[in-house]
């Protein structure tokens, strides 16, 4: 088991930032990928990003490219998502996830998922 807790949502302007953070716990190891996903109220839950555990390699979504990034700390077992540049179209509930399959864009090839935390964009 793999437990996920996120925290670092809140409200933002248009333009501003906001750096997302999921603790892991549990049996971490037996993950490949880390992600990131959202879902807006009325829509589907959409990739965000993603990391591989090892070796490191990120993914990130056309939409959000260029303005957030993914990254972890392995002596924290946290993984972060930095936000740039928000939009209001960036308005969600985001949640991370973890998976022990290569399938690091689909949903549900995800094993574990946190709580969520709601990021709100205002223009």
């Amino acid at each position: 088991q793999v437990q996920l807790v996120e925290s670092g949502g809140g409200l933002v302007q248009a333009g501003g930032s906001l750096r997302l953070s999921c603790a892991a716990s549990g049996r971490t190891f037996s993950s490949i990928f880390m992600a990131w996903f959202r879902q807006a109220p009325g829509k589907e839950r959409e990739f965000v990003a993603a990391i591989r555990w090892s070796p490191t390699i990120t993914y990130c979504a056309d939409s959000v490219k260029g303005r957030f990034t993914i990254s972890r700390d392995n002596a924290k077992n946290t993984v972060y998502l930095q936000m740039n540049s928000l939009r209001p179209e960036d308005t969600a509930v985001y949640y991370c996830a973890a998976s022990h399959s290569y399938y690091y864009s689909s949903a549900t090839h995800y094993n574990y998922w946190g709580q969520g935390t709601q990021v709100t964009v205002s223009s």
